[in-house]
């Protein structure tokens, strides 16, 4: 098995695919003194999370550091929001309002939006329009970050990705917790050595349309495919009223495992990762910083820190969680969701 140092070093110098490592994006001239520079007006599809204001904020200081490298948003379209989720619909206008006060202009379309940026985030709280709303923007060129969950199923996650080949722009999606400094020190390796285990916890909840862990659960479960890397082949989950706790077995027999913390319980984010020559703790929620920095570091050079291949394991590790459950704790392999999955795309088309 490649180290851990090796695998996050691989992912950070390679595109996904050569014909992917020359693209240039689409340019046009600016005309406000209220835009960014020429190549660097950012797009926002979605304004119902916390996600726009705190990426607004930073990237539309006056004072923002060298590294977001003179990005702005100059333009957002909120959408209609998602009248069945409460968490939606009952924070568009707020967040609307929000990023308006900071300079950025609300328009009325996705087609409107991409004639006066350069690159887009994708923040619609939402998986499940993800992909209509996604694919304009490949179509268009444009390199794209699409907020989790990138989709409300692997199978649309995989029909994403699938444009994302298509039209050969690169894109990803992320928790924030990946990106997380005492994370990217136990990948480095220096404290710990090789990974021989972890265990992760965050919080769980539900969104309808989507696996129980896709909502919140998925920032422990990236925790743990950020310290274990891709191979988790097997998955058991045990519920209980007071208890969630999903089991993954990888390929060489490591285990990692989630947990989400218990409802009434304290909420938290963080874990342990087991090494050969340490143990350390993963730490907790680091702030939107370290993910905002490694988005513009991907539109600057089209190179995705986090290869797809990856994010719909994780994903396949939460459906097979969710199956688990149903099945009273049956094991599940990751394989057969993964297949399941392939059939489901290929029926969508």
């Amino acid at each position: 098995m490649k180290n851990n140092l090796s695998r996050r070093d691989f992912v950070r110098s390679a595109a996904i695919g050569g014909a992917w490592l020359g693209l240039s994006g689409n340019v046009s001239p600016l005309n406000s003194n209220n835009q960014a520079p020429s190549g660097k007006r950012v797009g926002i599809i979605g304004l119902d999370t916390s996600h726009v204001t705190a990426f607004t904020n930073t990237l539309n200081n006056p004072s923002a550091e060298p590294e977001f490298g003179g990005y702005k948003v100059v333009a957002a379209f909120p959408t209609k929001g998602s009248a069945d989720m409460s968490f939606s619909i009952n924070r568009l206008a707020g967040f609307t309002e929000a990023v308006k006060k900071k300079g950025v202009e609300i328009v009325d379309s996705i087609e409107e939006l991409l004639k006066k940026v350069d690159v887009v985030l994708l923040e619609s709280v939402d998986g499940r329009p993800h992909y209509e709303l996604a694919l304009p923007v490949l179509k268009a060129g444009k390199r794209m970050f699409i907020d989790k969950p990138i989709s409300s199923s692997l199978s649309g996650a995989m029909k994403i990705f699938k444009e994302s080949e298509k039209y050969k722009v690169p894109i990803f999606s992320s928790s924030a917790t990946r990106f997380a400094p005492t994370a990217l020190e136990i990948i480095s390796g220096a404290k710990t050595g090789k990974i021989l285990g972890a265990d992760t916890y965050s919080p769980t909840g539900t969104a309808i349309g989507h696996p129980d862990l896709f909502f919140y659960g998925i920032h422990g479960v990236e925790s743990l495919f950020t310290i274990m890397g891709p191979g988790c082949q097997t998955v058991v989950r045990v519920n209980t009223d007071g208890a969630d706790v999903v089991v993954g077995t990888w390929n060489d027999g490591r285990i990692g495992t989630f947990r989400g913390t218990p409802a009434g319980g304290k909420g938290g984010f963080g874990g342990t990762a087991f090494g050969v020559t340490g143990i350390m703790p993963v730490g907790g929620f680091a702030g939107y910083r370290p993910l905002l920095v490694e988005i513009v570091k991907y539109f600057s050079s089209g190179i995705v820190p986090v290869k797809p291949e990856e994010t719909l394991e994780a994903l396949a590790f939460m459906e097979a969680a969710d199956i688990s459950k149903k099945n009273g704790g049956a094991p599940v392999s990751l394989a057969s969701v993964m297949n399941s999955a392939r059939e489901q795309a290929a029926k969508l088309g």
